[in-house]
């Protein structure tokens, strides 16, 4: 008796989505996975890494690790940068990044075509092709379905299948969420979907919710757009406890009692790849496929508020290096953290690039420091914790990652011109860091 046939999944695109996705999908009995990368110089190193059956992620990945030696062990993931082998798969996923750069907004698909056309080139009849990348609400069926049936000559939802299914991944939770958070599956037409659906029930154990694609969709940016709407509000709250001279945690605090109430954290801006982009992603999709316009003034304002917080960031390390008579100019600015989020390598739309490029403009020196994080081209990029607090007249703490915790202020002081802090993440205690004698200034703290 022969062998079971595998199913055969190429995942493009091998980042914070498509590198778990692959992984577990690879460890499932019946599949073989192949992933799909650009020999890019920023990211074609991956290959080999991965290939290795090592992650690529600096931060802390839970079972990650383990997971990629295991698969690549038994030989069921591999990851190449050729295209042609889609000509063999059952199952393609597309799981490259959407940005939304420039002062229009408007949706950057140069890598989501490009790899559209190249699944499109090769794939067979009978594949279910899966957009897992965000996209502004429309893209699935008005960008990516034509190109893919010029390319193929093959008709989706009868020659081919197509569904949209987004991921709901962070940086340091990867395989968790998407195990164990519900899943969303929208089809070009049932059979689209409930192939999607069979596909997911392999590696998430929450619930999968079907609906249209472009329900889908918009359910993505608009989740977002609601998580981006409740930071700005925990944001503009804490600038007003600063104003007041009270502090915006304990004020939390005290909101959050009530069991219905949960107010957000501020802190000194809003990265990562999702939130910044996809309000705009949302706001692209109603204007360019929407039956009638709108003008979504509400989220396009939590958007300001949010970008705005590097730029308060400047104005406090101003006025703590003027209460000791030191302007910005002549300056040290010690940071402490580039990625967006802690415990992470991750730099995408990490707050830390509009930090810098304000408090360089009024012509400070910045030199940061990161335990996660390799390469950061905007500034002098230091792992050595004491070589970039040393000299230094203002720290500046970007990011919570977990060794910020345990600073030695009297350690730190004496490594300092002048000792002043700014916290943007309510890393420090306030009463400890003025007893060791800093200026301590933190988001939220009047």
């Amino acid at each position: 008796m022969g062998k079971a046939a595998l199913t055969k999944v190429s995942v493009i695109g091998m980042g914070y989505v498509g590198i778990p996705v692959a992984a577990l999908l690879a460890d499932q009995k019946g599949m073989d996975v192949t992933g799909i990368q650009r020999r890019s110089q920023r990211s074609g190193w991956k290959i080999d890494v991965l290939n290795a059956g090592k992650s690529p992620f600096e931060g802390s990945e839970p079972g990650l690790n383990s997971l990629l030696t295991r698969v690549v062990k038994k030989g069921s993931f591999r990851v190449t940068d050729d295209f042609s082998v889609i000509k063999d798969m059952d199952i393609v996923l597309i799981d490259v990044q959407t940005p939304t750069d420039g002062s229009d907004h408007k949706p950057r698909y140069l890598s989501l075509k490009e790899v559209t056309r190249q699944a499109g080139t090769y794939m067979k009849k009978g594949t279910l092709v899966v957009i897992e990348s965000t996209v502004a609400p429309g893209t699935t069926q008005f960008v990516v379905q034509p190109i893919l049936e010029r390319k193929s000559g093959l008709k989706a939802g009868r020659d081919f299948y197509l569904a949209y299914s987004y991921e709901r991944v962070m940086p340091g939770r990867l395989l968790d969420y998407i195990i164990n958070l519900p899943r969303i599956v929208g089809g070009v037409n049932k059979k689209s979907r409930d192939n999607a659906v069979k596909l997911y029930k392999k590696i998430v154990k929450a619930k999968i919710l079907s609906t249209d694609i472009l329900t889908a969709e918009t359910s993505k940016t608009m989740e977002n757009a609601y998580r981006d709407v409740n930071i700005a509000f925990a944001n503009e709250m804490a600038m007003a406890c600063e104003s007041l001279g009270i502090d915006v945690y304990e004020v939390r605090e005290l909101i959050n009692s009530r069991a219905e109430r949960h107010m957000h954290v501020p802190g000194i801006g809003v990265g990562g790849h999702c939130l910044p982009k996809d309000t705009w992603l949302l706001d692209y999709g109603v204007r360019q496929y929407g039956k009638f316009s709108i003008n979504p003034e509400f989220v396009r304002l939590a958007r300001k508020i949010n970008d705005f917080m590097p730029t308060h960031a400047t104005e406090m390390i101003k006025e703590a290096l003027a209460s000791r008579k030191i302007s910005l100019r002549d300056s040290k600015i010690a940071l402490l953290g580039v990625a967006y989020l802690e415990d992470s390598d991750d730099v995408r739309n990490t707050p830390a690039y509009d930090l810098i490029r304000e408090v360089e403009a009024h012509g400070a020196e910045v030199v940061a420091h990161d335990p996660y994080v390799h390469t950061f081209p905007e500034a002098e990029l230091s792992r050595d914790l004491d070589h970039v607090i040393e000299g230094s007249d203002c720290i500046v703490i970007a990011t919570k990652h977990k060794p910020y915790f345990k600073l030695n202020l009297k350690k730190v002081k004496s490594l300092m011109r002048t000792p002043i802090i700014i916290d943007g993440r309510n890393v420090l205690d306030r009463a400890k860091a003025e007893k060791a004698g800093f200026v301590y200034k933190g988001i939220g703290k009047g």
